[in-house]
């Protein structure tokens, strides 16, 4: 079997990729992304960008957790360790591995909390100047503030366990990200600047 090591580089990558995009840094990525797409030679495209990479992986993330998750619960051992960090350890106990209202896998509410941020994230990337646009934006930063709460009540599960699921942990990292990236993208739009007309740049305010 894949060292799981593995897939975590492999999220690391596009999560860190992603929020790039959404700063400065996404400023000097500029001339060789827009060879790539066109929007990129502008914040807001490099924006949007940077929020569909990270709601994708967020997506992945949560689906491999939930495959995690079945395989657990058919004998298998996927990530178990003698370290504080053991996926297999948090995603088969039976008390934490659901919600505690309805009982429904962490993982299968990831996946379709993602998909409903990928959903947000690519229809406002392909219509960034309709006028839904800048609700489904508000849409995402309340998902993504609501996910704090979850975030914070699963790792009182792990505290209570004395374990860390590191692909949970890629998930909650996902989930931040976004909700910096719907902030930062609802102040381009108070502050004027939802626009491709120039390149933003993030210290200093268009005059």
């Amino acid at each position: 079997m894949v060292d799981q090591n593995v897939f975590l580089i492999a999220y690391i990558v596009p999560l860190v990729f992603g929020l790039s995009l959404m700063t400065k840094m996404g400023d000097g990525l500029a001339e060789t992304l827009s060879g790539l797409n066109p929007r990129a030679s502008f914040s807001r495209g490099r924006h949007m960008m940077g929020m569909n990479f990270v709601a994708l992986t967020g997506f992945v993330v949560s689906v491999h957790t939930t495959w995690i998750t079945f395989k657990i619960s058919e004998g298998g051992n996927v990530c178990s360790s003698a370290t504080v960090f053991s996926c297999d350890d948090v995603l088969g106990n039976a008390q934490y591995n659901v919600d505690p209202i309805f009982g429904v896998s962490w993982g299968l509410i990831g996946m379709f909390a993602f998909g409903a941020l990928l959903f947000i994230t690519n229809s406002v990337s392909k219509e960034p100047d309709a006028l839904w646009a800048e609700s489904y934006l508000k849409y995402g930063k309340f998902m993504t503030g609501g996910g704090i709460l979850v975030i914070a009540l699963l790792v009182s599960y792990e505290v209570r366990m004395g374990k860390i699921c590191q692909f949970c942990t890629m998930a909650h990292i996902a989930n931040v990200i976004s909700l910096f990236g719907f902030w930062r993208a609802g102040k381009l739009h108070e502050e004027g600047l939802w626009n491709d007309d120039e390149s933003y740049d993030f210290n200093m305010k268009k005059e």
